[in-house]
């Protein structure tokens, strides 16, 4: 669907993305990748193969990430979807793993920079950071066509180590 323009039926629903509730109309075919982009201008996910295969277009969706070319928006309704946009602090500083992507320069290109930055979090929340194998494990579904991944796994060890520590 992605960059055409729906003549079918439509209907509304509402999408509480980064804390906000948009009320939205579009095509029931619409994947959330394409409400987020089209419908609400939120461009920081990305679309990369729209197969599900490269992580480029992750999200988290009720606290758990999800690829958002996979899921039909209307099956988002009634959750809380988080981007790339939604992880800033409320005084405008970047998110602990946005800072460590910078520090670690774990990007080059940035393209698959969100998806990566949304699923590396999800990898630490879901306890899947205790060793810089299984994070490599948990973050296979995150393709980087620059080969940044020693620095990705680096950015990822320093906020796993920084919050275990926060948490003793």
């Amino acid at each position: 669907m992605s960059g055409q323009k729906a003549t079918g039926p439509r209907m509304r629903i509402t999408l509480n993305v980064n804390g906000q509730n948009h009320d939205i109309q579009l095509d029931p075919r619409t994947t959330l990748l394409d409400a987020l982009r089209e419908h609400l201008g939120l461009t920081g996910t990305k679309m990369g193969c729209n197969h599900g295969t490269c992580g480029a277009c992750t999200v988290h969706v009720d606290g758990r990430r999800q690829l958002s070319c996979l899921m039909l928006a209307a099956a988002a309704a009634g959750s809380e979807i988080t981007t790339i946009e939604g992880l800033q602090g409320a005084n405008g500083a970047p998110h602990p793993m946005q800072a460590a992507f910078v520090a670690h320069d774990a990007l080059q290109c940035g393209y698959c920079t969100p998806g990566q930055i949304m699923s590396a979090i999800a990898c630490i929340e879901e306890g899947h950071a205790g060793s810089d194998d299984e994070i490599r494990e948990y973050m296979s579904g995150n393709l980087c066509r620059c080969a940044a991944y020693p620095n990705i796994v680096a950015a990822i060890r320093d906020v796993a180590d920084a919050t275990m520590a926060e948490a003793a």
